[in-house]
């Protein structure tokens, strides 16, 4: 396995992925135009990914057959999400090879094991505070170094503002702990943020590293709203974030695509949580960056040189298009295809459902406030609401 790890996978290899929705997708899309074959591990037969790949196994992650199917063919196998079973990956990892490693997936799958990583390491996080048990409400917030208001996060599968809740008090964090099923959970004190921003950078297996351009980032109800590119004050964000990424990484050992989502507090910043993987907000690098975040990840763990991941546009915004948008009945996309700067993405899924991403658009513009407007109104147009947008 030594030398393998120092040999690059080249086409026509196949290379596997765990997951199927549109970050696997866009991996497959991004492997196919490079000359390889990928085969798709994902239990939905209707998955995004599953419809463009060469091969879909419609099965469990952890489903023996499919998992020996991928040893035997793939040269190297990675994930689209960051949840597939522990014991997946350990299989996987023992007969070829997986990018990122293992181990490297397992703390980003679990804020607990995220929260006390970043602090080992010196990457500056909020205060924490970690419940397991009932013993663990039983001490004030305080004296673990967490004030009120608080959110308390479930330490595994939350997602897109799910798994959380916010409290003011002692008395809603137990009520709170016990609504999200009594799991272990991390109660992380609320900041005032500045704003939010994002890191997505590539790491080969050489060490080098090519980080994308730091982006700035709205949510609404806990799911992105909005990317800018570049965020602001971006020269000063830019180094920094890309600095405080690129140790993340590093101290990972990764390989592969990783995002670093972090917040600006009073001008300093800190790490909110990772992704082991291509991320929503480096969508806008498909339509305006030299090498899109799917390129780099298929460069990336198959141990090529990466892709330079500079913008191509003085300005940029992305919006993602949910399910919410089909809620009087199909979007009319007639105005986004017509403007040549704006391109749209649809995912293929069927079925749209409230906060389900769907899809998303980007929008190029000499700065990016500019991009932003333009990007909004085009999701406007597409849904008629009469009602403007505010950011």
């Amino acid at each position: 396995m030594t030398a393998h790890h120092a040999t690059p996978i080249l086409p026509p290899a196949t290379l596997g992925v765990l997951g199927g929705g549109q970050l696997g997708r866009y991996f497959v899309m991004a492997a196919k135009t490079m000359g390889f074959r990928v085969v798709v591990l994902e239990p939905d037969p209707a998955a995004p990914a599953g419809a463009v790949a060469d091969e879909h196994l419609v099965a469990a992650y952890d489903d023996p057959g499919a998992l020996a199917h991928l040893a035997a063919t793939c040269a190297v196998v990675t994930t689209e999400f960051e949840n597939p079973p522990a014991s997946a990956l350990d299989e996987l990892a023992a007969h070829t090879l997986v990018r990122p490693a293992p181990a490297a997936i397992a703390i980003a799958q679990d804020r607990r094991l995220e929260k006390r990583f970043l602090a080992g390491a010196g990457i500056p996080v909020g205060p924490f505070a970690v419940v397991e048990s009932v013993a663990d409400l039983s001490a004030p917030l305080f004296e673990r170094g967490v004030t009120f208001p608080a959110i308390v996060k479930t330490a595994r599968l939350g997602y897109d503002g799910k798994g959380q809740r916010t409290v003011h008090d002692d008395a809603e964090l137990c009520e709170a702990w016990h609504d999200l099923g009594q799991v272990a959970c991390v109660v992380e004190q609320r900041l005032p943020l500045d704003r939010e921003v994002s890191v997505v950078l590539a790491r080969g297996v050489d060490g080098e590293c090519a980080v994308f351009p730091t982006v700035a980032n709205t949510h609404v109800g806990g799911i992105l709203d909005l990317t800018v590119v570049p965020a602001p004050d971006a020269d000063d964000d830019h180094h920094r974030a890309a600095d405080l990424a690129v140790a993340v990484a590093e101290a990972l050992d990764y390989v592969g695509v990783l995002a670093v989502e972090l917040f600006v507090v009073g001008g300093e910043l800190v790490v909110n949580e990772l992704a082991p993987r291509p991320h929503n907000s480096g969508h806008w690098t498909l339509d305006a960056a030299a090498t899109s975040q799917f390129e780099q990840q298929v460069r990336a763990v198959c141990g090529l040189p990466l892709g330079a991941p500079a913008a191509t546009a003085s300005g940029v915004a992305m919006v993602n298009l949910l399910g919410d948008e089909w809620a009087d009945g199909a979007p009319d996309w007639a105005a986004a295809l017509a403007d040549p700067a704006a391109h749209l993405h649809l995912y293929g899924k069927a079925e749209p459902r409230p906060g389900r991403k769907m899809g998303h658009l980007t929008v190029s513009a000499p700065t990016p406030s500019e991009a932003a407007t333009v990007a909004l109104a085009l999701r406007r147009s597409a849904r008629g609401a009469a009602s403007p947008e505010s950011h």
